[in-house]
């Protein structure tokens, strides 16, 4: 217990709970709607996207995360025009963006820089490469995405299980599914810092997943997945305190085991 209070005296690891904690939420939230979809590997898509546009700030020696955000959004706004208006389905569309940006960002990487430890970390995700900048931007973003999530919660909602009906009733479905790119692609780039291009999608997919394995109504996998997140989230990050492993990494193997044991528990209830 001493080593877990210890923790919060480091300044470093106290940023890291307070931008993770929102990252993830704002990852578990979208996550949702994502996932039922079937769009969620769009995170996947949308960190490589980051990592090519990082290594070309880092190259050209701009600031990262300020170059990263618009590039990933413009990614994100294309990756549905693709997807809704050409014979190419989203998963392909994802494939091509995603390889297409990683090769660009190893390519840029190794004829300026080469594998250096800031790329390293936004290979896989490293807490001590978050500024007091990138910590205010951060905390600012992931707030501004919760209440846009908030604000148009019922009309997600629509466009997750039928973009059809919407439709027809009106609904600028377009809009909204703008809306959602727009948000998961802002989420992808603040997580980076800390999971990582390799690992950033798992905040959007296995807190979704856990929750359905249990929960059948939208608003109650959406609070659930949004708990476990967090929850995830924290105890990921302390076992990586404790344990001298990678925060990422951990994250992502609480999150694996938390997605068994809901699995589990989803399968026994059912006999």
């Amino acid at each position: 217990m001493s080593l877990l209070f210890e923790m919060f005296t480091y300044p470093f690891l106290v940023r890291a709970f307070l931008v993770g904690i929102l990252v993830s939420l704002c990852a578990a939230l979208l996550g949702v709607s994502l996932v039922l979809k079937r769009y969620s590997m769009i995170g996947d898509g949308l960190s490589h996207v980051s990592f090519g546009a990082l290594a070309v700030a880092v190259a050209l020696g701009w600031a990262p995360l300020a170059f990263s955000i618009p590039v990933v959004i413009l990614a994100a706004f294309l990756l549905l025009r693709i997807a809704d208006g050409s014979r190419i389905n989203s998963d392909a569309a994802i494939a091509v963006t995603s390889a297409s940006a990683l090769a660009i960002g190893v390519i840029v990487t190794s004829l300026t820089t080469g594998m250096t430890t800031d790329v390293d970390s936004y290979m896989f995700g490293s807490i001590l490469a978050m500024s007091d900048a990138d910590v205010g931007l951060s905390v600012g973003l992931s707030i501004a995405v919760l209440a846009l999530f908030c604000l148009f919660y019922h009309k997600l909602f629509a466009i997750t299980f039928d973009e059809n009906f919407s439709r027809a009733t009106g609904l600028k479905v377009e809009v909204y599914n703008t809306l959602l790119s727009i948000l998961t692609a802002l989420t992808i780039v603040l997580g980076m810092r800390m999971m990582g291009a390799m690992l950033i999608s798992s905040l959007v997919i296995f807190p979704a997943l856990s929750a359905m394995r249990l929960f059948r109504s939208f608003r109650g996998v959406v609070l659930c997945a949004g708990v476990l997140a967090v929850v995830c989230f924290c105890l990921g990050l302390s076992g990586s305190y404790l344990l001298s492993t990678p925060v990422g990494a951990s994250v992502v193997v609480v999150n694996l085991v938390v997605f068994l044991l809901f699995t589990l528990v989803s399968r026994l209830r059912a006999r």
